[in-house]
Order: structure tokens, then sequence, then C-alpha cells
């Protein structure tokens, strides 16, 4: 078959530079693999919507559903899942994250930021409700911490917890010797600082909280960057083997008519039918009430 049209899905921002940034790395996963449909839909916020461009496929073509999101959530599992079940022959990929290149990444926006060893970080994602996205949070925060001495916690924007301005203010305590210091504190070096390490994809709502939470540095998220469009090609090549390895289920095969019906040129059920009519007939002959 075909190379399946990839359908690059965003949540969608009203922040200018954000929105230009998710089209660049649109734009980024098309130089990458020549020849690949990369088509362009949000599931929230900005126009295309994703069920619209599911909907207005051309006939037969096959489709890969790549989020451009971080993490498992609502909108991976309903609102794409949704849009996919509604058109034979489209699957999903897998979200960007979790990823070892993604912590790297983090790492890379770290040091750009200055951030010493005497720091202490939060790792700050969008947050959702879903607990899976939380796992996938903690699993970049293991891998991140692998690359770093520092103390690092995770933190969500909303609905879940700690809240990233709860974290600010836990490991502020910790750098100030309060009640939060001691053993939990870990290798932490008072006189460090709080660094928010932004895992967003790009500047909108999640980010300018970030810099309300009280930190003393907010890195960039993690756009521009040319590490998350070959994550997406590697999703999309790994979506795109699935479909070619999983066949396609036979249609059912009707139930053989019965003897007497096939020999009548009857339906089996009208046959089925007939035996029962017989009895009940039988039945109130001889057996009255």
């Amino acid at each position: 078959m075909n190379s399946p049209i990839m359908i690059a899905c965003a949540h969608g921002t009203s922040n200018t530079q954000g929105a230009a940034e998710v089209n660049a790395l649109r734009v980024a996963i098309a130089e990458l693999r020549p020849g690949l449909d990369v088509r362009e839909a949000y599931v929230d916020v900005q126009q295309p919507d994703l069920v619209d461009v599911v909907a207005g496929l051309p006939e037969g073509e096959p489709a890969v559903v790549v989020p451009l999101l971080l993490s498992v959530g609502y909108h991976v599992k309903v609102d794409i899942a949704r849009a996919v079940k509604s058109r034979p022959g489209s699957a999903a990929a897998a979200p960007l994250g979790p990823d070892h290149r993604l912590a790297a990444l983090l790492d890379q926006r770290l040091r750009e930021a200055g951030t010493t060893d005497n720091d202490v970080v939060v790792l700050a994602a969008a947050g959702s409700s879903n607990p899976n996205a939380a796992v996938s949070v903690e699993e970049v925060l293991g891998q991140l911490q692998a690359l770093r001495s520092n103390r690092i916690v995770a933190a969500y924007g909303a609905s879940a917890k700690p809240s990233v301005p709860d974290a600010v203010a836990m490991l502020r305590e910790e750098l100030a010797g309060g009640a939060g210091a001691g053993e939990s504190a870990g290798a932490v070096d008072v006189g460090g600082r709080v660094v928010i390490a932004s895992y967003l994809l790009a500047p909108g709502y999640f980010h300018d909280q970030l810099a309300k939470a009280g930190a003393d540095v907010v890195t960039e998220p993690l756009l521009p960057s040319a590490t998350l469009a070959e994550i997406a090609l590697d999703r999309y090549d790994a979506a795109v083997a699935k479909m070619r390895e999983t066949p396609s289920e036979p249609a059912p095969e009707a139930a053989p008519a019965a003897p007497e019906a096939a020999a009548a040129g009857a339906p089996a059920d009208a046959q089925e039918g007939g035996f029962f009519k017989a009895v009940r007939r039988f039945v109130t002959k001889y057996f009255p009430r």
C-alpha cells in the first residue's frame, strides 16, 4: 500500500508564536520525508478540526493521525480515537512522549538557561485527568534525572498534583532550610535557584502560567527543535508498520442453509418457522387448554 497520509494533529493555541512553531514542525516533518502528505489538524482552539480533516480524506486513502502532544490524555484517548474510529483505514500513532530524546532536549534547555548543579528543578507539564499522562511524565523525569545531578520534581499546570506553584514553593522552602528540607531534599546545596523546566511543546497559555509560578528561571519550550520532527516520524512509521502487520478481518461467512431449505429453495429461517407452526398446531389439536 502507498504511504498513508500523515495527519499531524496538535492541541491548538491562540498564541501566534506557538502556532507558528507548530506549523514549522509540520514543515520540518515534510522536509525529512519528501513525498509524504502531511496535513494540519487540531483538537481545540484552532482550525481545521481533526474530525473535519478525517472526514475530508480522499476515498480509500489510508491515514495515520500523529498526536503532536507529549503524553496520553483526553485528546489522545477520546478525540483522536473517536476520529480514527469514524473512518476505516485510518489509525492513531502514539504521542511524542515519553521519549529519551525529549529528556535530552529538556537537559539542553536547562543548560541554555544557565542551570547549575546547585539549582533545583521543577519539570512542568500541562497535566491531564488521565493517570497515564502522569506516568509518562514520571518516565521522562527519570530519564532527565539520569542526565543531571539536580533535585528534580514533576508538577502540572492543571488536572494533576502537585501544581507547578506548589512544587516551586516546596523547593523554595527546601533551599531556605525550612520544614521541607532534610533527607527529602537529597543533595541540594543552599544558595541555588528554583528553575522550571518547561515540558511543553510551544509557547501558549500553559507556558505563560509558568512565569507566574514564582520560580527564578523558566526554560524555553521544546520547540523549535528537529528532534520533535524525528520523533513524530518514528511514531508514524510504527503505526504504519502495525497497520501492515494487522490482517484485515474477513467478512463473516453466511450460515449454511438447512438441507430442507436448500432443496425447497427457501431460506432456513422460513423452514424453521414452519416447523414451530406445525408443532403449535399439533399441541393445540391434541392438548387443548
